[in-house]
């Protein structure tokens, strides 16, 4: 028997013109929310965006607005910045999410794991009891239970 998952949304990906840009890379002057690209906040050292293939619902991401491949390339400014950034993101998805805990970490490298490794940045994955099932673990399919932009509207307003 053959099984079906629908994912209807994809269709827009799959037939948009595809951005060669770095997808942290925001133009100089601004500054705050960016909805089109999912930018949550943005200040004039970091910004925090949702990931858009997330490996589990509300994953965020924060990076320094400089385009640098490597935390030890990054001002002592920037690491600051992005490391409170990042816990503040935690405590913003502790308000609208209420997870259980968290994965947080850089994968710098293309060997470790890094999808864009010429822009740093730092994975903030909330995390629910029970959010591992047979889907990813037999179908090596991932279920995330919101839209993006409903996780979006959720979140920008805990940011600014």
């Amino acid at each position: 028997m053959s099984e079906t998952l629908w994912a209807p949304w994809r269709m827009d990906y799959i037939l948009s013109p595809k951005d060669q840009s770095c997808c942290f890379c925001l133009p100089d002057n601004h500054l705050g929310p960016l909805p089109e690209r999912l930018v949550l906040y943005s200040d004039a050292l970091c910004l925090l965006i949702m990931n858009l293939y997330p490996y589990n619902n509300a994953h965020l991401m924060a990076a320094p607005r400089r385009h640098v491949a490597t935390l030890a390339l990054a001002t002592a400014s920037e690491r600051a910045a992005l490391i409170n950034l990042a816990a503040r993101a935690t405590e913003a998805l502790d308000q609208a999410m209420a997870p259980h805990g968290y994965n947080l970490g850089i994968n710098q490298g293309e060997v470790a794991g890094a999808g864009l490794v010429e822009h740093l940045h730092f994975h903030i994955t909330p995390r629910y009891l029970g959010d591992t099932n047979y889907m990813t673990v037999l179908a090596e399919t991932r279920v995330i239970p919101e839209h993006l932009r409903a996780t979006y509207d959720k979140l920008v307003g805990l940011f600014n």
